[in-house]
């Protein structure tokens, strides 16, 4: 026995510190495009850089990278580049607030120059903490989504589908978010049920004169209304069939149809339908080919077609015109209730339908082959494929993709001054049409030399939907594309699968008639210790550093891979981020008692005791390695510490800590054994502490090892015996304690049960049974 090779006490935060520029040395993630080696690819999700990670999104993270470091540890090469998103309304809506005015009151250039300045203040903190978290990406060939060469491929991925004839501009009735100015997708929009008002107001019968009542909400609307509708089997009603009305205040006409979208049961069973108050008033304007008039401008302000109400906003407006409906006496009541509210994801502002002209990715006639190619793909869990099968089946509308912003991808398009023909670059360069000068001479249609720059840009899911082309070498690298495509998982959260993943499918499927992905990970989302969502604001979030701080980034991934199965929501709780600190501590002062002994070769014939933990570290080993190969660390996690626990620590090394002192080879040789098999278990999930007692111990990198094999062949004898022999220990443990003796005190009267007579030596020296 010499002095134990780790010396330090406790392995903390600080150890973990000075290990990640011995990591930047010794490890080199990078992929390596001369091995031999198959190639298993990851397409992450890039992470939007704005400060500090919610503590939700780190967990989620580090469970990522769990995926990359089990994929090197099965023998891969592995393609795991770190990307950045870098475009989008967040980011331009952060310089809004810092100048105190819109996006469209500033200068252009001025702008972007602002958003690139912003994002360089906070782009490299999260690459920090990634690695402060212990993450293993390769961090040397990170991408960002805002880089000149990104854009230029997103953009020739936009020329090669608009020749496809995949690209289509039209004037349609879009949500708009007046907070945004722009339009939005279906894909961005949340519904909230939030507080509004049930205006009944008076419309006269064109042919009778009698008053009917309807109840909206909308009533700044009205100026918009071209037809009326009641249920055809409304009995209250059926007089008024054929027949017309007239808008109050606006003195229109318009048709009274039956129609069965009118609810008897709703407000007053009459419902106006107007351009556009919701998603089913487009729809029934195109069915009855009604006339549309547009209440709402592409700036969110009513138009000159509302009047009195020009230039005000639908809030204003809303309150201006029932002032004046109650002034005319033509408001008969208000009801407070609740209604279902499209918001926008970003700015949170109600959304508007307002008419637009975009640009649009065709995709309702493709939505039979997208479900093909998910099913072609294995989901983990299962059971999460369903969220894409919903989505999917909830599409109505192709995807716009234009967007009134700067700080995007901008749209590679000139018009000609004369006709408006649009023409499209050669694809390779990144093109700024609303500043750069048209790369062609002349107008393929109609010979005009001079040519306008479209100053539209693209929704930022049109850049994020290449990720997996991207990475993988796409129409650039032919050799690495054969390699890393289709990408071999997709690990990303349950709340973009509307977007992120369905988008990817939906651009792979129209560029290459292929399923991105061989697998799709979709974890759950983390919640606040009370199952609520953690968020400051509520006063249940918890700083993501002072964890780290405190207990380690060990401690937080071990707390992560342990706390729920893969796809299942999780609570996140200091205590058990505690609990997980704690056997990183138990598993360090094992690993040091440990260290005090040599290493031994096997010798030819092991004892019974030695047997029998061997026996259940394979055990071990065959289930942790089937949850690494369902990426589900919560298996290997908890099967490892319960292993370390329960059965290593509490009792195998206690039964064999004096053979170990006495240099017994079976003993030395089962310690060191399954030590370093449990390191390398831990290796994906704490990769600090298993890097620094394998080193110090093994003189090894561990990040470089692959896993212990399962041996099929070891029989299943002695581990029969586990739960009798713990049970035979624990006796005796508690009648010590019982007598008030100490562990190491003499025992009479103790018989050791015949089952376990193979390990009898051992039991009698630890229990000092006489």
């Amino acid at each position: 026995m010499a002095e134990a090779k780790l010396t330090e006490k406790r392995f903390t935060s600080e150890n973990e510190k000075e290990l990640i520029t011995e990591f930047d040395i010794d490890y080199d993630f990078s992929f390596d495009r001369n091995s031999d080696k198959e190639t298993f690819s990851i397409d992450n999700p890039p992470p939007y850089p704005s400060g500090d990670p919610h503590p939700g999104q780190l967990a989620h993270y580090c469970k990522i990278d769990m995926i990359g470091r089990t994929a090197r540890m099965q023998g891969y090469n592995v393609l795991f580049p770190i990307g950045l998103d870098r475009n989008g309304i967040n980011l331009e809506l952060l310089v809004e607030k810092k100048h105190k005015k819109s996006i469209h009151d500033m200068d252009r250039e001025f702008f972007v120059k602002e958003c690139v300045i912003e994002m360089n203040k906070i782009g490299t903190s999260i690459i920090d903490i990634f690695k402060r978290s212990g993450m293993s990406f390769d961090f040397k060939n990170a991408y960002a989504t805002d880089s000149d060469d990104y854009r230029a491929f997103s953009q020739a991925m936009f020329i090669e589908m608009w020749h496809r004839g995949q690209i289509v501009e039209h004037l349609r009735p879009n949500f708009y978010c007046p907070g945004c100015r722009t339009t939005i997708a279906e894909a961005e929009i949340v519904y909230e049920e939030l507080p509004s008002k049930m205006n009944t107001i008076k419309f006269k019968v064109t042919e009778t004169n009698d008053e009917i009542e309807i109840g909206t909400t909308r009533p700044e609307l009205l100026v918009a209304c071209k037809a009326i509708l009641v249920h055809p089997d409304d009995e209250r009603y059926k007089y008024l069939h054929g027949k017309h009305a007239i808008v109050p205040l606006y003195g229109t006409e318009v048709p009274i149809y039956a129609h069965t979208y009118a609810k008897p049961e709703f407000g007053t069973g009459i419902v106006m339908i107007c351009s556009y108050g919701d998603t089913s008033d487009v729809q029934i304007f195109r069915e009855l080919s009604l006339e549309p008039v547009q209440g709402i401008g592409e700036d969110g302000l009513m138009t000159q077609a509302t009047g009195f109400l020009k230039g005000l906003t639908v809030k204003e407006a809303r309150k201006t015109i029932i002032e004046k409906l109650k002034h005319e006496d033509l408001l008969v009541k208000q009801e407070d209730m609740t209604h279902r509210t499209p918001t926008c994801e970003r700015s949170k502002d109600p959304l508007e339908f307002v008419s637009m002209k975009e640009w649009y990715i065709k995709q309702l006639e493709f939505l039979d082959d997208v479900r093909k190619k998910a099913d072609a793909m294995t989901f983990l869990p299962a059971k999460n494929k369903q969220i894409l099968t919903d989505w999917i089946n909830s599409i109505t509308i192709d995807w716009p993709i234009s967007r009134r912003r700067y700080y995007h991808t901008e749209i590679p398009l000139w018009y000609c001054k004369d006709n408006h023909h649009p023409m499209l670059p050669e694809p390779g360069p990144y093109y700024r049409p609303w500043k750069d000068k048209a790369p062609f001479t002349k107008c393929t249609e109609c010979g005009c030399t001079e040519f306008i720059g479209e100053d539209k840009v693209f929704d930022t899911w049109v850049d994020s939907s290449l990720s997996s082309l991207y990475i993988s070498g796409f129409s650039r690298d032919d050799e690495l594309f054969k390699k890393a495509f289709p990408v071999s998982i997709r690990p990303q959260g349950p709340e973009i699968v509307r977007t992120w993943l369905y988008y990817t499918i939906l651009r792979n499927l129209q560029l290459l008639n292929e399923a991105p992905f061989k697998k799709v990970w979709i974890d759950g989302l983390g919640l606040a210790e009370d199952g609520k969502k953690m968020s400051k604001s509520a006063g249940n979030y918890l700083e993501i550093n002072p964890i780290l701080e405190k207990y380690g980034a060990d401690a937080w991934r071990l707390w992560a891979a342990s706390e729920s199965n893969v796809g299942e929501f999780f609570r996140i709780s200091e205590d058990r981020i505690n609990g997980a600190a704690k056997f990183i501590t138990k598993l360090w002062n094992l690993s040091k008692l440990i260290s005090m002994f040599a290493q031994a070769e096997k010798p030819k014939e092991l004892t019974g005791t030695d047997k029998w933990i061997l026996e259940e570290f394979n055990n071990l080993v065959k289930e942790s390695l089937k949850g690494y190969q369902d990426y589900n660390f919560f298996v290997p996690a908890n099967r490892v510490r319960e292993f370390v626990m329960n059965q290593f620590a509490s009792h195998y090394v206690e039964m064999v800590k004096n053979r170990a002192y006495d240099n017994d080879a079976s003993a030395l040789y089962t310690l060191h054994y399954v030590l370093q098999g449990v390191l390398k278990l831990l290796a994906p999930i704490t990769p600090f502490v298993t890097h620094k007692v394998y080193n110090e111990l093994y003189s090894g990198l561990i990040h470089n090892e692959t896993f212990p094999e399962y041996d099929a062949k070891t029989p299943q004898i002695l581990s029969e015996k586990t739960q009798a022999l713990m049970d035979f220990n624990s006796m005796i443990w508690k009648t010590k304690k019982e007598k008030g003796i100490s562990l190491k005190a003499e025992i009479t009267g103790i018989k050791i049960p015949e089952e376990l007579e193979l390990f009898k030596d051992d039991l009698v020296i630890m229990h000092n049974i006489k």
